[in-house]
């Protein structure tokens, strides 16, 4: 970044800072990216301000698009040239807005360091790991030995958590996990214990297991260091019970600001309201509908004249169209009746009123909300979803439309390029005994590469497996003709996890909701018919039908890919992780969705997924699975008020709970070390090399885990079954 590009920066550092001043002060920051020929400007941040003190923890939250990377980037002074930057960051009272990249790269990773949200692209991929730390430590320190800076590199390996550190120092990024990798850029930014730690979505794309692992070390972090946190995620669940402060983003600026109970417990932002509800909530039995926010963030190349959110909020006046809000003090917002009256008298919003409180909020209504004690359901109009038809009684009674018995699939692991040999085996999937009746969802959880999507292959291949049986509405598939199996497929369809990929670009909606309708030859009026129903069915609009998947958020495409998986009328979905690519406003809207057409068509569901509130929210009965085995087994009620494996157990307490109180007195499970390979499984119980029961066994008890293989047996005779020799329910455990 150039100093050219810097307009209205302050001046040289201040010599008067106090032991009160902001660690990171950042005021009025405002990014524009320029953009190229007959493009527009891009309004990325527009007047960013928050300030954090020593040893406080800032969680800055929103939607993708919302500005919170770009705001970090730009104090790190990491933007590229084409980056128009006015505004001030202060670090210790000193401006670093502005500085000469010699100047700054002096204070970066010594001064203020950031944790990356990839930590493979932040990694050099051709030197090695402690290579990598060493250098962190030598850039800041010319004098330090090379033995000195091994030594600390070695340090901090084992400060973060991994395994034999003197030996994976010489390790290469690419050998790492991606947890692991994860540790490793925690541990370049705590190298020389800096002041200020900026994380950028540390735990995206990480199983909750290695999250718990993550949000530990942070807090380790803080502690060795005595380091301000600036938290970015989307997860609201991890900024509750983390950070002390929150910053709502919107359309690249500040909505809401304040302590982090003053927020989840008295919002007054209508979009944050909906942010909060739109949560899936492992500790509640029955939430009802999500809150779905509808619409999309506005383009940041032609945002509305008036509250960018206004298009999306239930609750706007035609007065939030005439002037932005600014970010005020509680109570100090001028009414919608001022405005207007303002606004009719000269065309301008009134003047603004001195802010003088930490609690901030950006809505001309939020006197309104507080003083009528609304709820994000009063705001927002929440669907009324019916109970499924057909799914009361037993389930013993239902019809079965899945079942699965052994399931074996075994890959070969070979060696050498030409002359090829076996050295081993993947045991992806390893025995697996499960069913699915009508109208039921039956949800498959565990950490990646337990075996989750290798079962869903076997499956929705309707070929005959290594061992065992697949069985679809009663028919065994082995024993299917090409003829049969192909009629089959009209019962089973599924919708993946990344609707973009999906969805052929080339076609239009019609064509692309059309398609499996034409393969099965239904005739083409009936066709026409039955596409216009499913685009009404799923929420699009009829004039939708015309269009590309390009020109469509990620929540309609899912929403296309969801009809298009109802062309043939299935009694069987498997959905594939189908909310895990989206924010959590767009979710809600899907998984609402997916309970609608449920109750009305009588689906099943076999529903894969890692985030274990969705599941709690969407499902009847949870599979946990671990190195392709199923561990536990359970109506899911049962298995989240009393799980009975101690993976179950570690699972559910590394959900963090959208709620500051509830969250803060949690005890979390964190569990050593990832997953073991496949390929390599340990002897008789596969998750005793993790498992924090088997340290509190005697040595006889260790020997049973160690040489026996533990089978699901029912807990306490009822319908929960657990793959624990010492299996005991955990009462209350979320």
């Amino acid at each position: 970044m150039s100093i050219d590009t810097i307009e209205g920066h302050g001046p040289a550092p201040e010599a008067g800072a106090t032991a009160d001043t902001p660690v990171l002060e950042v005021t009025d920051l405002n990014v524009t990216f320029r953009g190229f020929g007959n493009n527009p400007d891009v309004n990325a941040v527009r007047g960013v301000s928050y300030s954090v003190r020593s040893g406080e923890v800032l969680g800055i939250v929103g939607e993708s698009g919302s500005g919170k990377s770009v705001s970090s980037m730009a104090a790190m002074g990491l933007l590229p040239d084409h980056a128009n930057i006015t505004g001030s960051v202060r670090l210790h009272g000193e401006e670093i807005l502005g500085l000469e990249d010699k100047v700054m790269a002096r204070k970066r990773g010594k001064v203020i360091s950031m944790v990356f949200q990839d930590p493979l692209s932040g990694l050099t991929p051709v030197y090695t790991v402690g290579d990598q730390l060493a250098e962190a430590v030598t850039t800041h320190d010319k004098k330090i030995p090379k033995a000195k800076a091994r030594e600390r590199a070695v340090e901090l390996l084992d400060l973060v958590g991994i395994p034999n550190p003197e030996h994976r120092y010489r390790s290469f990024p690419h050998e790492f996990s991606g947890g692991m990798r994860q540790r490793v850029m925690i541990a370049m930014a705590m190298a020389n214990d800096p002041d200020v730690i900026i994380c950028d979505e540390p735990t995206t794309a990480l199983d909750v297991t290695i999250q718990a692992q993550i949000l530990d070390l942070l807090r380790t972090a803080q502690s060795e260091t005595g380091a301000a946190i600036v938290m970015i995620t989307h997860d609201l669940g991890v900024v509750a019970g983390f950070v002390d402060r929150l910053l709502v983003m919107y359309a690249g600026r500040p909505v809401e600001i304040g302590t982090v109970d003053e927020i989840y417990y008295g919002s007054r932002m209508p979009y944050t309201m909906g942010l909060l509800g739109a949560v899936p909530r492992m500790d509640l039995e029955r939430q009802g509908a999500l809150v779905p926010i509808k619409g999309n963030p506005p383009s940041l190349t032609d945002l509305p004249p008036g509250c960018p959110f206004a298009p999306r909020c239930p609750i706007a006046q035609p007065e939030c169209d005439l002037a932005e809000p600014e970010l005020l003090t509680v109570g100090a917002q001028p009414s919608a009746e001022t405005i207007r009256a303002t606004s009719e008298e000269n065309g301008q919003a009134p003047a603004q009123v001195e802010d003088t409180g930490d609690r901030r909020v950006a809505c001309i209504r939020s006197g309104e909300i507080e003083t009528n004690d609304w709820t994000a359901q009063d705001i927002y109009p929440v669907p009324d979803i019916p109970e499924a038809e057909g799914t009361g009684g037993e389930r013993e009674h239902r019809a079965e439309v899945l079942r699965v018995h052994d399931l074996i699939k075994h890959h070969p692991l070979m060696k050498g390029a030409v002359l090829k040999r076996r050295v081993g085996t993947v045991y992806a999937v390893d025995g697996l005994d499960f069913d699915i009746r009508e109208g039921e969802t039956l949800a498959l959880v565990g950490e990646s590469g337990c075996g989750k999507s290798s079962t869903l292959m076997e499956i929705l291949g309707l070929e005959k497996p290594q061992r065992g049986s697949v069985e679809v509405m009663g028919r065994d598939v082995s024993t299917l003709s090409k003829a049969e199996r192909f009629a089959l497929r009209k019962d089973m369809q599924i919708v993946f996890q990344d609707p973009m990929s999906s969805l052929d670009p080339r076609m239009t909606v019609f064509d692309i909701i059309a398609e499996p309708l034409v393969t099965h030859r239904v005739p083409q009026d009936e066709i026409t018919r039955r596409v216009y129903e499913l685009v009404g069915l799923v929420g699009l609009n009829t004039e939708h039908v015309t269009r590309f998947p390009a020109e469509f958020s990620g929540g309609q495409r899912q929403r296309i890919g969801i009809a298009r998986a109802l062309a043939l009328e299935p009694k069987l979905l498997v959905l594939d992780e189908p909310v895990s690519a989206l924010d959590v406003s767009i979710q809600a809207g899907v998984i609402n969705l997916l309970e609608e057409l449920q109750a009305q068509l009588g689906l099943a569901y076999l529903f894969v997924a890692h985030d274990l509130s969705v599941v709690r929210h969407i499902a009847d009965r949870v599979a946990v699975m671990y190195l392709g085995r199923i561990v536990e087994i359970g109506d899911t009620d049962s298995l989240y008020k009393s799980p009975s494996h101690p993976y179950t157990q570690a699972l559910l307490s590394a959900i963090p709970v959208p709620d500051p109180e509830k969250e803060r007195g949690r005890a979390h499970i964190v569990l050593d070390g990832d997953l073991p390979s496949p390929a390599n499984p340990p002897s008789g119980c596969r998750f005793r090399t993790r498992c924090q029961k088997f340290v509190t066994l005697s040595a006889h008890d260790q020997e049973q885990c160690t040489n026996v293989e533990p089978q699901i047996l029912p807990v306490n005779g009822g319908d929960q079954g657990s793959a624990c020799h010492f299996a005991e329910r955990q009462e209350g455990a979320v």
